[in-house]
Parts: structure tokens; sequence; C-alpha cells
């Protein structure tokens, strides 16, 4: 196990190399001058001239990217050239909220596909199936931005159960973990980065300080993004679900469980669900990599600061930095999540030996 999560480690390597690569140079190729996007009207050829040599613009390509490359390896993103602040700061602030609404969209769509699926499954060719896959095809084809809207204006603004937007209420503040312990952090720049992105998760940055009110005022603000953002996996879900159930229900084991006169659940659940679950896992891997992506049009509908606005931004602005740090980051997460979809697959089928 070991040697095999070490080798997937190294082939990550040049796909990472790769990605950065192809970033640089699309990130260059887009048409438009960081100087003319950030400064507008007072872009004169001169000001951009200066722009230019400050931020190291005016430089070759290949010299961009080594002296980028050079960076990359020593932990540095760079600077932004919008906001004059380090991308890793940018990075601690926006990657949070993103991860919590992509864990809540996530854990919405195993919650209700995959007993969609099995469901389905097993009333195969009957009502219940036909209206179950319908669901899929629907939550499949429902613009996220629509139902976004939708949610808001029945939940939000109709009944009002829920706010419309925001991570916390007016007048809330979560404050970090580290200050309620009296951690002191100033000296250590890694340290105080580290604690700062974990405690900017604020859901549990309150549950480990205590703070219930606080807790509970972020789950709310994350209910309506995270439903709109789940209906897409979830349909997803649900489908692949059942697919691989009805292929793996009319295998030999399984008539063989059900003639020894084992229950129905037990036949599906132990042998057949189990057997079913590797294309679903990979599904679920796919999928969450792609939420922790950026989902722009959830996060612009519910004004909330995570990756997806961030980077939106940057390209909008042509801020090379941002766009390369923020791709290098979800780049590495996507191979991190198949590296765990992958080593979930010997747990699921003892059959496989990552060795």
């Amino acid at each position: 196990m070991v040697q095999y999560v070490a080798r997937r480690l190294l082939y990550a390597i040049p796909v990472l190399i790769g990605i950065l690569l192809v970033t640089f140079i699309l990130a260059r190729l887009i048409p438009g001058d960081p100087c003319k996007s950030i400064l507008g009207e007072k872009a004169t050829p001169a000001v951009c001239e200066v722009f230019a040599e400050n931020k190291g613009l005016n430089e070759p390509m290949p010299v961009q990217l080594a002296l980028y490359a050079q960076d990359v390896i020593q932990g540095d993103l760079g600077d932004s050239i919008r906001f004059s602040r380090p991308v890793a700061q940018i990075l601690v602030e926006r990657l949070p909220m993103t991860i919590e609404l992509s864990t809540a969209a996530l854990f919405l769509a195993l919650l209700v596909g995959i007993p969609l699926g099995i469901i389905s499954a097993m009333k195969h060719n009957t009502s219940v199936d036909v209206g179950t896959m319908v669901f899929a095809n629907v939550g499949v084809s429902m613009p996220v931005f629509w139902l976004g809207l939708m949610l808001i204006y029945l939940f939000a603004a109709l009944l009002g159960w829920l706010p419309p937007s925001g991570r916390l209420s007016a007048g809330f503040v979560s404050v970090p973990f580290y200050e309620v312990w009296n951690w002191s952090v100033t000296e250590d720049t890694f340290r105080f980065t580290l604690l700062e992105f974990i405690s900017n998760h604020f859901i549990f940055n309150s549950i480990i300080t205590g703070d219930w009110e606080i807790a509970r005022d972020a789950i709310r603000h994350l209910v309506l993004p995270a439903i709109a953002l789940s209906t897409i996996p979830t349909a997803i879900i649900a489908r692949m679900t059942r697919s691989s159930l009805l292929d793996v229900m009319g295998r030999d084991y399984i008539r063989t469980a059900r003639a020894k006169g084992a229950p129905e659940r037990s036949v599906v659940i132990r042998h057949g669900l189990r057997n079913a679950m590797l294309p679903v896992v990979t599904i679920i891997g796919l999928q969450l990599g792609a939420l922790l992506s950026g989902a722009v049009l959830t996060e612009t509908v519910f004004s909330l600061a995570g990756v997806g606005t961030m980077l939106f931004e940057a390209i909008t602005a042509r801020d090379f930095p941002i766009i390369q740090g923020f791709v290098v980051v979800i780049a590495t997460g996507y191979v991190l999540v198949n590296l765990l979809v992958d080593i979930s697959y010997a747990y699921l089928d003892p059959r496989i030996r990552l060795e």
C-alpha cells in the first residue's frame, strides 16, 4: 500500500508540472492586458510600461515561467497583480468557503442519490423507477443559477426560513479558535497560515470553540447553496448507482445468496451494493473534484466569496498569479481525491490488490 501511494504521488509530479505549464501559457494567451484591465482609463502607455516593469511582465515568457517555477518549488505562489497580496493568503481566505460548500453539497448528493439509485434498481421498470429517473434527468438539466434564484425567492423572500446570501448574518463574527485558546502564532508564518486556513472553516471553527450560535447561523446560510449545488451530483450518483446495481444483481453470487435464504436486504446491501460501488465511488471522486474547483454560478448567486468567484475575477482582470496558483492547488486536490478513490477500491473489492 505504501509503495502504491508513493508511486502514485511520484506520477502526479509530471502531471502537475504539465498543468502548471499549460495554465501559464493559456493565461497569457487570453486577449487583453493586465494593466488596462486593472487600471482602466488610467492605463496610458507610459503608466502601463512602468506597471509591466514593476510586475515583471516585460520579461520574455520563458524567463517569467522559469522565475515562477522557481518560486513554486520554494512554496511561493507569488503576489496578486490586482491586489498586491500573496496568492497563498488569498487562497487561505477563499478556499475554506468552497470546501465547506462542496462538502455540504456532496453530503446531500450521497444522502439522496444513493438511496434513490437503490430504490430505482429494486423497483426496476415500475412507476417508482420511472419517477426516480425523471427526477434525475431534471436534476441534471436544471440550471444551477435558476434553481438558486428560485430557492432564494421561496425560502428566503416568501417564507423567510433561511438567509438568502452570505456566510454569516450581520453582526456575527467567527473568532478564530487560536485566539479563543490564546495561542501565540505570529512568530511562525507557516503555522499562522495553517491555523488561519483551518479557522476560516466557520462551521468547524465554531464547533471546536463551542460557539453554537455561530455554527447554527453558518449552517443556515449553507443550506440553500448546498441544495442548489447538489442537484447535478445527486442525479448523476442516482443514475450510476441504479445502473451499476442492476448489473450486479444479475450475477451468479446474488442468485446463490438468495438460494441460501439470505434476507433480501442483506442480499442487496452486503452482496450487491458493495460490489456495485466501484463505479459509483469513481463518480463521487470526480464530482468532489469538480465541486472543489469552484462553483462560480452558485457562489455568485448566493454572494459567497469562494474559489469560483475569485478565479472569475482573476481571469477578467488578467491576474496571472492568482489564476496559476488557484489552478495548481485545485489540480493537486484532484490528484489527491483520485488517489483516495483508487485506495478505496481495495477495501470495496478485496480481489483488487494495489501493489
